[in-house]
């Protein structure tokens, strides 16, 4: 019976007396999943005259949060929290890599060795400031910045170490992945709260999407197709819009030239020195529609590919690769190698750009040429329906959305013309002032006043319309407006014959609010034969000091604000085709 007793009054809970007089409530809440050891929750109660009921108080509030599970079950460490939550993760195999070497680098060394129910929000912002402070976390100005982690001989590369802060991404990054962490520890109950909901990572970097111009686009292809199987990857890269990883990994078994559509299943990944093949980075496959000239592009590639295969005695099998070093087709390119010929070709032109800048190429002409985001998301592979492309590419939907209002205007049927107000309140008057203007002007233009006279007094006119004072004011102010009366209102108004009466008063014509010769017209920029962009604006065709600013700002667009406008050409569209062409000199 003394064991069972023990037993109850261990689970209910003990008040100890310390020799200080302080009071320790203990509760037994279980056991630790990691350690096996004993787990209580703690509270001492300070001595004076209510520490027996404080004490009380503790323990049944302590109890409770047993009894409700609301108690941290174990004392483990950030590195066991981590630990675990890496095992439990079901990620692919580079996303995995990349969580754990963040957590190795700027996570581990500063808080793995603390309590997981130690920390706060106020650590994991000390973490975060460090992290902004240096991305190699130096403890001395005097170290020195290797140009490789081996072993090698120091030269003008090893240089002396300057701090060098983590990007708002990575530090972004970092909080999200502690951010899962702790939440699985409070959905494991060995956390109670979880803090980094609490903590402050550093704000987005907003999107600044820079796609090379249409100019340097068409520099581009021109360069890259002095090896046609170079030019056709660089070309179905601005097509489509794909990654380097699902170009690599595109078979020809996913290319259906009759139909004009091609899948992205699989992506090259590559890690290092390793590379495998996986699914696409959304886990998604997506069917793409090609243009006639990007299939045109393929089957000269296929042709291509057939007849090396053939030169070679070997077979190009179905599911060979698009790209590929090899006759047959059985090995991909490398991503890295890719990027890195890529980057060679646009140093060579003078071109500040890089590969994944042809995928924002792709998507803003998409949105240029009126393509919903929807639509332009499903292409370039974007999960959430869209919110990504609407959050990278925001500032050209906004110049698309102006079109658009351009393109609405001119389906807009014709503004009625305005109506001047002092004539419409004295041939159809509507309040008191109004009307009592409107009589007054009746019997003026009747001559019952002459000209150079007075109207009757003020006072005698509010009583005979039953109106205020301030009323017969307002409607002498009205027909000064008018031109009927001189004077201002600090003088005794003078009657003043107009010109012409109301009847002789004529509506505003339509020509003088809407352009005798705009419409809406369709141009094209040119330079040397090319197309460069196509647009719509509402102009007189035939006015050049119209036509004048809307080439220079298309020039703009297209070829950056230091391009020549003498350079180009611009080709008035109408019905039958070509109305003109309009140059300009400097």
């Amino acid at each position: 019976m003394a064991r069972s007793g023990a037993k109850r009054s261990r689970l209910r809970g003990a008040v100890d007396a310390l020799p200080s007089g302080a009071l320790r409530v203990r509760v037994y809440a279980g056991e630790d999943p990691l350690t096996g050891k004993r787990h209580s929750l703690i509270e001492v109660i300070p001595p004076g005259p209510q520490a027996a009921a404080q004490a009380e108080a503790a323990r049944v509030r302590l109890l409770n949060q047993v009894d409700e599970r609301r108690n941290p079950r174990t004392n483990a460490t950030v590195d066991q929290l981590l630990d675990r939550y890496l095992e439990a993760l079901d990620v692919g195999y580079s996303t995995q890599r990349m969580y754990t070497r963040y957590l190795e680098l700027h996570v581990r060394p500063f808080i793995g060795h603390l309590k997981a129910g130690a920390i706060d929000s106020e650590v994991l912002d000390s973490l975060y400031r460090e992290m902004r402070r240096c991305r190699t976390h130096c403890t001395t100005t005097k170290g020195v910045d290797h140009r490789t982690p081996r072993d090698h001989q120091c030269d003008e590369r090893c240089r002396p170490h300057v701090c060098s802060p983590l990007s708002p991404t990575t530090v972004r990054q970092v909080h999200f992945v502690l951010n899962a962490a702790f939440g699985k520890g409070v959905r494991w109950r060995w956390l109670s709260i979880n803090p980094v909901e609490f903590a402050s990572p550093p704000p987005p970097k907003p999107p600044d999407p820079q796609p090379p111009s249409a100019h340097d686009a068409a520099r581009i292809v021109d360069a890259a197709w002095e090896w046609p199987d170079w030019g056709a990857l660089v070309w179905l890269t601005m097509t489509t819009g794909a990654r380097r990883g699902e170009l690599c990994g595109l078979r020809w078994s996913h290319v259906d030239l009759p139909s004009g559509v091609l899948t992205y299943r699989s992506a090259v990944a590559q890690y290092g020195g390793r590379r495998e093949l996986k699914d696409t980075k959304t886990h998604q496959q997506r069917r793409v529609a090609l243009d006639p000239e990007t299939v045109l592009v393929l089957t000269e590639h296929w042709e291509r590919c057939q007849a090396r295969a053939t030169a070679a005695g070997v077979s190009l099998a179905r599911d060979a690769f698009v790209f590929s070093r090899l006759p047959g087709g059985r090995a991909h390119l490398v991503p890295s190698s890719v990027t890195q010929r890529y980057g060679r070709l646009v140093r060579r032109l003078g071109i500040n750009t890089h590969l994944h800048s042809l995928r924002h190429y792709s998507a803003t002409e998409l949105i240029a040429a009126g393509v919903d985001v929807r639509t332009v998301a499903g292409r370039l592979g974007h999960s959430g329906g869209g919110v990504t492309t609407l959050r990278v590419y925001a500032a050209w939907l906004a110049e698309a959305d102006q079109r658009a209002a351009g393109g609405l205007l001119a389906r807009m049927p014709a503004r009625p013309a305005a109506v001047p107000l002092v004539p419409r309140a004295l041939t159809s008057p509507r309040t008191p002032r109004e009307k009592i203007a409107a009589s007054l002007y009746a019997q003026i233009v009747a001559g019952e006043f002459p000209e150079g006279g007075h109207l009757p007094g003020i006072k005698e006119l509010a009583a005979e319309h039953e109106v205020a004072v301030s009323t017969v004011h307002r409607a002498f102010e009205l027909l000064r407006t008018c031109g009927v009366l001189a004077g201002d209102a600090r003088q005794r108004p003078v009657v003043h014959i107009p010109a012409s009466t109301v009847d002789e008063v004529e509506p505003v014509p339509k020509a003088a609010t809407v352009g005798v010769g705009r419409r809406l017209v369709e141009f094209r920029l040119r330079s040397a034969g090319r197309e460069l962009s196509a647009f719509s604006a509402e102009v007189d065709p035939d006015s050049a000091a119209e036509l004048d600013p809307l080439m220079r700002s298309a020039v703009r667009r297209a070829a950056g604000p230091d391009a020549d406008v003498g350079d180009y050409e611009m080709d008035v569209l109408g019905d039958g085709g070509v109305l003109r062409t309009f140059v300009m000199i400097g």
